[in-house]
């Protein structure tokens, strides 16, 4: 694999980058989407989509971009943010809304895409209710050994929001500073992107998509390595704990309450 410097002029993916269509196969049937039903389009209260990945029954992985509002620092609000796993066509196999979020400290959603920025461009959405994994199984994070320079990406994007795109091979062509670039097909919506490596018999998150540029006269995609990034949003995560709403449904007892008629009501919520 070449390892050189990274000088690029980067632009982050969410808003800029053209797509194109080279080596992208649409996952149509239920059959394509078998193994990939973990990858879903982030719904952004309307202003637009990322792709985000189950890497927990209730976590999802994308690029920490996605969830602020704009370039502020104000995270958008978790409960606006709708995860479609396996989005096809307008049927997912699963959709979860947002409970809590957790963006890297060190991602600056005022500063332009940079190095390092894209360093620390994580998050991890923890999803208001599990989805298990007899509908959709988590994928694992990469960690030691470099697998290779083949790699894989499944994202959405712009003229291909309604299902899951997938590029069987693209290559990884730098690593420095724990920034890698890669010459996948990604545009619009693309960010947040799994970047895979095969390991065994199902491939492994290496990286995320996070911004476009040119490398090397080419336009290329950038991605960070995740490890270490993953624990720092975990141990985050579990430093703020938020609840999920008590969904139980609970019975009253005839005759309880001031006006009772003695009929049995359902009341949803709990409240």
């Amino acid at each position: 694999m070449k390892r050189s410097g990274i000088i690029a002029i980067l632009i982050i993916l969410v808003l800029v980058l053209p797509a194109t269509a080279d080596g992208l196969r649409r996952l149509t049937d239920r059959e394509d989407l078998l193994g990939w039903e973990a990858v879903g389009r982030l719904d952004l209260d309307g202003r637009g989509f990322c792709t985000g990945t189950l890497i927990a029954p209730d976590l999802v992985l994308t690029a920490a971009h996605c969830v602020y509002d704009g370039n502020i620092r104000d995270l958008r609000p978790a409960d606006k943010i709708m995860f479609r796993a396996g989005l096809r066509d307008g049927v997912a196999i699963a959709e979860r809304r947002g409970l809590q979020i957790a963006a890297h400290p060190d991602y600056d959603p005022e500063q332009p895409p940079s190095v390092e920025n894209i360093r620390y461009d994580v998050a991890l959405i923890r999803l208001s209710e599990p989805i298990t994994s007899r509908d959709a199984d988590p994928f694992v994070i990469h960690s030691g050994q470099n697998a290779g320079n083949q790699i894989s990406v499944a994202s959405y994007g712009v003229n291909r929001a309604e299902a899951l795109s997938r590029q069987r091979k693209c290559t990884l062509l730098a690593e420095r500073n724990e920034v890698i670039a890669f010459d996948c097909n990604v545009t619009f919506g693309s960010s947040g992107a799994p970047v895979f490596v095969r390991v065994g018999g199902r491939g492994r998150i290496l990286s995320l998509v996070s911004a476009g540029g040119n490398f090397d006269g080419k336009k290329v995609g950038f991605g960070m390595v995740l490890p270490q990034r993953i624990a720092e949003l975990k141990a985050q995560l579990r430093r703020n704990p938020v609840t999920a709403p008590d969904r139980r449904i609970k019975r009253l007892a005839p005759g309880a309450g001031r006006n009772s008629t003695g009929a049995r009501f359902v009341r949803p919520g709990g409240g």
